[in-house]
């Protein structure tokens, strides 16, 4: 076990942890930051997905002894006194089912209109490819990222 300190939604937190164990790991289990979900374990579901520099990556698959330099945000980080672009609009879509893939589903969303603010459908199915929704809510969350960047521009 060590201490690391890691910025997670712009506050430093010290943590303790094996320097092997997975950022999603210490946000849910050290943190308590359980908006995160553990999907499949191997980066390839997006239920996990968070922000390290501004960029959507799976927090399964980095240990988070790597990351003491980064900026992490997670959903309950995406948004400070009121929702996001993104956040509104799946609201306003009603986009959720069972809503366990859906923090993934945004903070991927979020990401990729930073980088592409006004994608096209073909971009934005994309984009969206690597999160899966067991409830196959996929038309809805397309939509939805559409609605987002017409709301953020």
């Amino acid at each position: 076990m060590s201490s690391f300190n890691l910025k997670v939604n712009g506050n430093k937190v010290s943590v303790t942890a094996d320097d092997d164990t997975p950022l999603l790991w210490v946000l849910r289990d050290e943190l308590n930051l359980v908006g995160t979900k553990y999907g499949c374990g191997i980066g390839q579901c997006g239920a996990c997905t968070v922000h390290v520099d501004g960029v959507a990556m799976r927090s399964c698959s980095i240990p988070a002894s790597r990351l003491t330099d980064s900026d992490i945000t997670t959903i309950e980080g995406l948004a400070s006194d009121k929702l996001s672009p993104v956040q509104e609009a799946w609201k306003e879509l009603d986009v959720p089912q069972c809503g366990y893939c859906q923090a993934g589903q945004i903070m991927t969303a979020t990401s990729f209109l930073k980088q592409n603010p006004s994608p096209d459908n073909e971009e934005i199915r994309s984009a969206m490819h690597g999160n899966l929704c067991r409830c196959a809510s996929y038309n809805r969350i397309e939509k939805a990222v559409a609605l987002a960047a017409k709301k953020m521009s």
